[in-house]
């Protein structure tokens, strides 16, 4: 890709677009004030849509290095773009599996850099999740979700798993969900709820059978994304604890 000032296309298109304004309403919607989960991070201003505007046009210009280089940006947008182009160059490598294979390398020795939620729900199931999906041995979101990984690595071995929910592959869901359950944080207990939520919309009575002796113990906030999609007084009584 073309560099202007040393800087990747890729990078110098995001940052042309910068809306000081803007930037300012999502600092505050992904909490990046002192103590709070997104603690630091830096928006320019940029809505998903005109992020993803950028990528159409030039991801298939990019190369790794440019990648590299978006990807440990200070800004947000620059790291999301960096991303994206990592979905569409593994998407179009779907007949090439050492080029894939790359995308996923290159993905998980990145994952300090995919600290919000929206860089990992945006990006993690279109990549681990589908390289994952033909493959008998996912030890690998097993151990992401394990005690010693951070938030955002434990958020992408359970959101990882939409690819498979998408094709009624819900054991591993169903497992890893098991194991985050005692999580502290808030965004992994919407994680789990959201992947359970859509379990239950492919096939109901698995979501039942697994809530019944887990749903007066489960975090309210994961209930509650679970059974989003459940007739009103059914909602109730889970939340009475009275099913």
């Amino acid at each position: 890709m073309d560099r202007q000032d040393g800087k990747s296309q890729l990078y110098t298109s995001i940052v042309d677009l910068r809306d000081e304004a803007q930037a300012v309403n999502l600092a505050r919607f992904f909490r990046t004030g002192p103590g709070q989960y997104g603690e630091g991070d830096v928006f320019l201003g940029l809505k998903v849509p005109v992020t993803r505007q950028v990528v159409k046009r030039l991801w298939r210009t990019c190369t790794f290095a440019d990648l590299e280089e978006c990807v440990g940006s200070q800004f947000h947008e620059v790291r999301l773009a960096a991303l994206l182009v990592l979905v569409q160059m593994f998407q179009h490598a779907k007949n090439n599996p050492l080029e894939q294979q790359r995308c996923v390398d290159f993905y998980l020795s990145h994952t300090l850099y995919i600290n919000n939620w929206d860089l990992v729900d945006l990006s993690c199931y279109e990549i681990v999740g589908a390289w994952l999906l033909d493959k008998a041995d996912r030890h690998l979101l097993y151990e992401l979700a394990s005690e010693g990984h951070s938030l955002w690595e434990q958020r992408i071995a359970m959101v990882s798993c939409m690819a498979f929910v998408r094709q009624g592959q819900f054991d591993d869901c169903l497992a890893i969900a098991d194991r985050l359950m005692g999580h502290p944080h808030d965004l992994i207990h919407k994680a789990v709820g959201w992947l359970l939520r859509e379990v239950g919309k492919r096939d109901r009575q698995l979501l039942v059978d697994y809530l019944a002796p887990r749903y007066r113990t489960m975090p309210r906030t994961t209930l509650r994304y679970a059974i989003e999609h459940f007739p009103p007084e059914i909602r109730k009584d889970y939340l009475k604890g009275s099913i």
